[in-house]
């Protein structure tokens, strides 16, 4: 906590210094606005329930842009998930400093990676067992910082937030906020590693802890990925454990009018529980293809994804409709712009 108040007031005599800067008078600057959205609709069908359903399983829409050369904003809303309309990003934030960026609203937790959360970057129709099912969301109404350097040519980041530590668009008066710290080491193209803490405590029966470690690499034309995090619940001493191993290798077509590249991708996630016996109470093997409509492979594509659940154990997380641990073939189609 001594570390994070630390920080806090590191950013905050940095803010001071700049506004005491003396401003430049020719100074000028057009404020910008950019939009972005995302459309992902797909038909599964339940293989043991011989049951299917057709849904829009996100529908979003954002515009984000700078006010000044160090203040900008976000907003993006969800006009359907599964249904439901939500605010998503809902933010300003102050670049005092090279590298050095502060959001204050509601804004992501540095805990998940977007390839695992957003479903414009994922790799499979469905999220792994890490990005579904270990927090309630991936927001929360706050204030995160991170800081990004290089040593050597070799990119370093550091995050730190704080938030209410409840649900999003809900902004209760609390006595126990819930912090986020990362380290990131490289970028998303080549080797990337992360390891993370986040202390989510939400009353005397629900006081949370993740720990989280993850490494990926990506080259041209195929990336590999991995995780490991496990969530303990310091009121009762229950603790929830997951991990998952994701590759993709996509081919280009070089004359393709419709279709850019044919993308092959597997997965293995498996998740547990200490209260059942057993270490490991579910695992779970995904295999999909994919044809992607734009030369980036994830970013718009048709794809067919079939997974394979085998149960040791009957977890609750399993328990809202029977067909979130049967085998499943989803067919989705991913636009976005």
């Amino acid at each position: 906590m001594m570390r994070l108040s630390t920080f806090f007031t590191t950013l905050i005599f940095s803010l001071t210094l700049l506004s005491a800067q003396e401003e430049s008078p020719n100074w000028k600057f057009t404020p910008s606005i950019a939009f972005e959205g995302l459309l992902k609709s797909k038909f599964e069908y339940a293989h043991q329930t011989n049951t299917s359903r057709f849904t829009i399983r996100n529908s979003r829409f954002a515009i984000s842009g700078d006010l000044t050369p160090f203040v900008s904003y976000r907003a993006q809303v969800e006009l359907s998930n599964n249904g439901n309309f939500s605010v998503l990003d809902l933010y300003g934030s102050i670049n005092p400093l090279e590298g050095f960026v502060v959001e204050l609203g509601q804004t992501g937790i540095p805990i998940h990676n977007s390839y695992v959360t957003n479903p414009g970057k994922m790799m499979f129709a469905n999220r792994a067992f890490i990005g579904k099912y270990f927090t309630p969301g991936t927001r929360d109404i706050g204030v995160a910082a991170s800081y990004d350097f290089k040593v050597k040519d070799f990119p370093i980041g550091l995050d730190a937030a704080m938030f209410n530590g409840h649900k999003i668009n809900d902004p209760v008066w609390t006595s126990t906020h819930s912090y986020a710290v990362r380290i990131r080491f490289g970028g998303m193209d080549g080797f990337r590693t992360t390891a993370k803490l986040y202390k989510y405590p939400i009353d005397e029966e629900d006081n949370f802890m993740f720990y989280g470690i993850d490494l990926r690499y990506q080259a041209n034309n195929w990336k590999i990925e991995t995780e490991f995090m496990q969530r303990e619940n310091k009121a009762h001493n229950d603790k929830l454990m997951s991990a998952y191993l994701q590759g993709a290798y996509w081919f280009p077509l070089q004359n393709g009018k419709l279709f850019k590249n044919i993308i092959t991708a597997a997965r293995w996630d498996a998740m547990g529980s200490n209260q059942t016996t057993a270490d490991i109470d579910v695992n779970r093997l995904t295999l999909g293809v994919g044809l992607s409509l734009t030369p980036s492979p994830f970013e718009s594509l048709i794809r067919v994804d079939y997974e394979f659940y085998f149960n040791d154990n009957d977890l609750p997380l399993f328990n809202d409709y029977k067909e979130m641990s049967a085998d499943k073939l989803s067919l989705e189609l991913l636009l976005t712009f």
